[in-house]
């Protein structure tokens, strides 16, 4: 009996809140009144084409996790990987504990999502997926207007962009891909830069919107509160 490949999206939450003013875990903070990771795990669990979804959470905090889980999304199977030293240290753990499923194929894309993007639509995760699925890996852009180099000489717009998450890729060729940097020593600032220096995908953008924040400073969860409520109306 064939499997049809499934989707899972990974949620990481093992960050610190510093910048936004928070003494723990900004991905817990109460935004329009539940904790800012349930926003992005609610999302992931509408999506049809997701059928697992993974939190990563930062080390020491798993009761956190789970009673976020249980409290917010009831009756939502919800998976743990505990986090690494860094944003590339997460995914690594999180692709390492669904290695079993990648190499047997039951998994074929992973998505990649930060907690602290409570904004992201479901529509923005099934684009990603759709877009991944076609052509190996998905990041949604923005163009950056406005920007300006060290030199103070203007930049054309269409030579910069701004990356939001979800993105999303083709499992084996993400899950080998962080194996060669763990072998390098390479540590990237995102998912797509680890693709684009172990693999030949070409990662492929798609619209991103500027409603899709990331909650980092303290003045942003006001606004994610504002654009939060105004959604449920």
């Amino acid at each position: 009996m064939t499997t049809t490949p499934q989707a899972v999206a990974v949620v990481l939450a093992a960050g610190m809140g510093t910048r936004v003013g928070a003494d723990g875990n900004k991905a817990y903070l109460p935004v329009a009144g539940r904790p800012l990771a349930a926003w992005s795990l609610q999302t992931a669990a509408r999506v049809p084409e997701i059928a697992r979804i993974v939190l990563v959470y930062r080390r020491g905090e798993q009761r956190l996790a789970r009673d976020l889980a249980d409290g917010e999304l009831p009756g939502v199977a919800v998976e743990f990987v505990e986090g690494g030293d860094s944003r590339h240290g997460s995914e690594l753990n999180a692709l390492n504990y669904l290695a079993a499923d990648i190499e047997s194929g039951a998994v074929d894309v992973v998505l990649i999502h930060d907690a602290a993007r409570p904004l992201a639509g479901p529509q923005m995760f099934t684009r990603a997926l759709q877009v991944a699925r076609e052509f190996g890996g998905a990041i949604p852009a923005l163009p950056m207007s406005g920007a300006v180099t060290a030199d103070l000489a203007a930049v054309p717009d269409a030579t910069l962009v701004r990356v939001q998450t979800p993105q999303a890729f083709r499992a084996r060729a993400l899950l080998a891909a962080y194996r060669q940097a763990e072998r390098d020593g390479f540590d990237g600032t995102d998912t797509s830069s680890c693709i684009e220096e172990f693999t030949d995908i070409v990662v492929r953008t798609f619209p991103g919107e500027l409603r899709n924040l990331k909650v980092t400073f303290a003045r942003d969860i006001a606004i994610a509160e504002h654009l939060l409520s105004a959604n449920s109306r």
